[in-house]
């Protein structure tokens, strides 16, 4: 019993080591908002504490990068829009830069 328990120890912090987080914590669902609002800050490489300020650069950044003028799609452009307007919705109302 006891060496089943140190190789499942040993197993949770190789994973943890390994991929970044324990076991456990891939049976952990976020809700769609969630997922939404995550997915959104890693497209414009923000933190879950950015300002509206770095929301606004981050998104004039990725937009020149991914403008079709520029050799960009329209799509990716739209998705890079839709992030913007997403964090954005999100900010508290008092929190004007």
């Amino acid at each position: 019993m006891m060496r089943a328990l140190v190789i499942a120890a040993v197993i949770a912090l190789a994973c943890r080591l390994l991929l970044g987080k324990y076991p456990w914590q891939y049976l952990r669902t976020r809700s769609a908002g969630g997922r939404q609002l995550a997915q959104a800050r890693r497209l414009l490489g923000v933190s879950p504490q950015a300002s509206r300020s770095e929301i606004r650069e981050a998104h004039r950044r990725m937009a020149a990068i991914l403008h079709p003028d520029r050799g960009g799609s329209t799509a990716k452009l739209a998705e890079v829009n839709a992030a913007r307007d997403l964090l954005l919705a999100r900010l508290p109302t008092d929190s004007i830069d």
